[in-house]
């Protein structure tokens, strides 16, 4: 049977965000029932350390994950943060793609405004259960709660339920709970693991963390005191594309050219913005809205061709190498640990800053020597426990010789030893290869840094290496020369006839670096 066009147009429909999402959820980290669970603890967990750092907290976390049967689980996060306005809770957690940080330029762990709403999302869809909210925006406020599910086909918040509840925070904060399926594992890929490293990157917070099985366990907080919070920057002319160019254009308030380029872009200054008129042939004074699409093209041309200062960097708020390796010593059981913060650098006009660190040997030690290090990968504050081979993290790091670093490796594989590799990426804008935000796309500038700041790492870890390696020869030549001079000297002594005392230590100080064993093992044990 043929369709007229009619009866194909009577077929078409809007889809929602929400619709989309719901039938594609594996784009959002829900593709299987053990990653579901961890994405749902991570997305809650991101936003209450956003929430808190914003609002100049020291964040305090509770997370308690509860089996309820028939790989059905509760899960609940508790945060010390500011609170969210009874107006605003609905929207946040019952609407995909709304939220605060989409359209600034600077560094944050959520940006697209999808995460907790896409947490509520498979919730409802595997227990049919809504979520609940408690909020609080003070120690004297009241406790609002909301029970939330999402309309699928309007993307808007379904309130089941909504009232008071005194009883449920004592202090300023947001709650939320959630029931889902889900598969609970004590491995890579699991809350524990995500939390144990988000605790490494943000040692700042303190993380109380319950699990299925009952155990509990305290991520204390290494340190007092919050990284600086970063602040909003403008589109550098180097990073926008024609399409963006030609919406700022029609939306802009400035009332010619010139000042659009000045008050709409970052790092272009008077007379920058009188050269790049010049290069596209377009009058300083022109209103901003009446360029045609060929001006457009001319003006973002010239835009590219004009020498610029870098974007500001003070959009980043990288972690800093004395609390980075405060957060590994906290965590990690090791004899070594080197850190390293690069300076910042910038891809497609948008500014990022790669930091790294090393930990080597101690409870390492206990596993095979030939087995991989444990590579940690993080952006902006944020762990990615999957998708490593697509990772531009990962590529970086196999890319390294690292034999040259004392480990040793097999072609196109990470490195064999007692040792985790920690990388963070700090940006305004990360560019993740999907939306779930598990890998980082491979962006040339990006892999170098990556691999600058990892190697200035290991070549720390190399002096070590060699230390240690030197220091176990000089004791092995101490324990030769220890019991064997004082049996030389005595046959030499009855051979010479010499009855005095000879005091051996300065001999063994002759041909045996002690200072070399007594510093290395030292080290080991601090």
């Amino acid at each position: 049977m043929i369709k007229t066009a009619e009866e194909m147009a009577k077929e078409q429909k809007e889809i929602s965000v929400a619709e989309f999402f719901e039938k594609n959820r594996h784009l959002l980290g829900f593709d299987n029932p053990t990653k579901a669970l961890l994405t749902v603890v991570k997305e809650a967990v991101d936003n209450s350390l956003d929430a808190c750092e914003e609002s100049g907290i020291l964040p305090e976390i509770k997370v308690e994950i509860k089996s309820l049967g028939d790989n059905k689980y509760r899960v609940s996060v508790e945060d010390n943060g500011p609170g969210i306005m009874r107006e605003q809770i609905p929207k946040i957690f019952g609407k995909l793609l709304y939220g605060s940080k989409f359209h600034k330029l600077r560094q944050s762990r959520g940006q697209q405004g999808i995460g907790i709403s896409a947490a509520v999302l498979y919730s409802q869809l595997t227990s049919g259960r809504p979520a609940i909210i408690y909020s609080k925006t003070s120690d004297e406020a009241k406790t609002h709660y909301f029970k939330i599910k999402i309309d699928i086909l309007k993307n808007e918040p379904e309130i089941i339920e909504e009232g008071i509840e005194e009883k449920k925070l004592n202090h300023r904060g947001t709650k939320i709970i959630l029931e889902l399926e889900g598969r609970y594992v004590q491995k890579h890929h699991s809350p524990d693991e995500y939390l144990r490293q988000t605790a490494i990157v943000n040692p700042w917070a303190k993380i109380t963390y319950k699990s299925p099985t009952g155990e509990k366990k305290v991520f204390s907080r290494a340190v007092n005191k919050l990284p600086k919070l970063p602040k909003e920057i403008k589109p550098h002319p180097y990073g926008v594309e024609l399409g963006v160019l030609s919406r700022m254009l029609k939306r802009t308030k400035a009332r010619n050219l010139s000042s659009f380029l000045q008050h709409d872009f970052s790092r272009v200054g008077s007379s920058s913005a009188e050269e790049i008129c010049r290069l596209a042939k377009l009058d300083p004074n022109r209103k901003p809205s009446s360029l045609t699409y060929e001006e457009e093209e001319r003006l973002i041309k010239a835009m590219q061709k004009v020498k610029l200062m870098r974007p500001p960097t003070d959009c980043l708020s990288p972690i800093g190498e004395k609390l980075l390796e405060e957060g590994l010593r906290k965590e990690i059981d090791a004899e070594f640990i080197t850190t390293v913060t690069r300076s910042p650098e910038v891809y497609r006009g948008i500014p990022f800053q790669v930091e790294a660190g090393i930990a080597y040997g101690g409870e390492l030690k206990k596993g095979s020597e030939a087995q991989q290090v444990k590579l940690m990968r993080f952006a902006n504050k944020i762990p990615l426990l999957y998708e490593p081979s697509g990772c531009a993290i990962t590529k970086a790091v196999m890319s390294i010789k690292w034999r040259r670093y004392g480990l040793e490796q097999s072609q196109g594989s990470l490195p064999r030893g007692p040792a985790v590799i920690l990388v963070h990426i700090a940006s305004a804008w990360v560019p993740y290869t999907s939306e779930s935000k598990e890998a980082i796309a491979n962006y040339p500038e990006i892999i170098k840094e990556i691999k600058l700041a990892v190697q200035e790492c290991a070549r720390k870890m190399l002096v070590y290496i060699r230390k240690q390696v030197k220091a176990k020869r000089e004791t092995h030549r101490l324990s030769v020369f220890e019991n064997y001079i004082p049996l030389i000297i005595e046959n030499a002594k009855e051979l010479a006839e010499v009855k005095e005392e000879i005091n051996v230590e300065p001999i063994l100080d002759k041909v045996v670096k002690k200072e070399l064993i007594k510093d290395v093992k030292e080290r080991g044990e601090e």
